[in-house]
């Protein structure tokens, strides 16, 4: 393919001259027309964040607490789960939505189930039918990436190229691409998912993507450290609930300001629930200074909430 190198010239004095327009995000950090990654483990609920976080860039309601910047299209190709499986999780989301959001999702949300089917990025003929029918589409979801190529996925060179025609994509279809991905077995049994190095594979495939994110699960230190105080208790998560929780991170942001772990909660049916933890040791801060108020006000302590256990 011949490039006409002058047609990619950036106007250097128009820059200095003019203030140029705000930058166009999907959510914050991740940038209109690049390509975007979010890996974690296997069962870690990534297919869920990402079916809800397309239905809230399509204007369905934000259950995962994005922010998008703007509404639109999103195509979401499901390479991994048929469309029965699908299915029992769009009824799970759609007890959260309105029915105006119900029916913004089934406008604006072009869910593909090609589970089977071949999809590979890697082949020209079918990379132009992709380009094709995502034109014009603000976001396209590929669940898993593995499942979408055909090259070696520990070779930085070859890894280096499939991301090459990932941007072909955002660039000739203006839409931001999103691939999930699995983290390493290295990775997940020392407790490092959250590392932008977790990813599987040849470092270049979250190297060259824009915007990395990453799910993992709760550790066993933070349940017995973080209370959530949405379902009115005091007492820690513990052992036997930590499976309910996982942790977004964004180890790699190269376009905004660094942004703050969230946490969530996989609730009925599996959707995921944005929920503020707090940990033990604020709590008990909290219980002492409120104590000793109502002590040197004369009204006595409140010995309603039983944190003997903070001691």
């Amino acid at each position: 393919m011949k490039l006409n190198f002058r047609n990619f010239r950036v106007d250097i004095m128009g820059a200095f001259v003019n203030e140029p327009g705000p930058l166009d995000f999907i959510w914050p950090g991740f940038l209109s027309g690049t390509v975007g990654t979010l890996f974690a483990p296997g069962a870690t609920s990534k297919s869920f964040w990402a079916i809800q976080a397309a239905i809230a860039v399509a204007g369905g309601g934000d259950t995962v607490g994005i922010e998008p910047g703007g509404r639109g299209r999103v195509v979401y190709l499901a390479a991994e789960d048929p469309a029965s499986v699908l299915q029992h999780r769009l009824h799970a989301i759609g007890a959260r939505l309105s029915p105006e959001g119900r029916e913004a999702a089934d406008t604006w949300v072009d869910l593909l189930s090609v589970v089977g089917v071949g999809l590979n990025v890697g082949e020209k003929e079918q990379r132009s039918e992709l380009i094709e029918y995502c034109t014009g589409a603000r976001l396209v979801i590929i669940d898993t990436i593995s499942r979408a190529h055909t090259l070696d996925e520990n070779s930085n060179g070859e890894m280096a190229q499939l991301l090459m025609y990932l941007e072909a994509i955002a660039r000739q279809t203006g839409a931001a691409i999103l691939f999930l991905h699995h983290i390493s077995k290295l990775a997940s049994r020392a407790g490092d998912s959250g590392d932008q190095f977790a990813a599987r594979g040849a470092g270049a495939l979250t190297d060259n993507a824009r915007m990395g994110a990453a799910l993992s699960k709760m550790t066993s230190d933070e349940a017995e450290l973080l209370i959530d105080r949405d379902l009115g208790t005091v007492v820690p998560v513990g052992p036997d609930d930590r499976a309910r929780y996982v942790r977004m991170s964004v180890p790699k942001n190269n376009y905004c300001a660094p942004i703050e772990d969230r946490w969530y909660r996989r609730d009925a049916g599996g959707v995921l629930t944005p929920v503020d933890l707090t940990d033990t040791e604020k709590v008990a801060e909290i219980h002492r200074g409120a104590k000793a108020y109502a002590e040197a006000s004369g009204h006595g302590g409140n010995d309603d909430e039983d944190l003997s256990w903070l001691k």
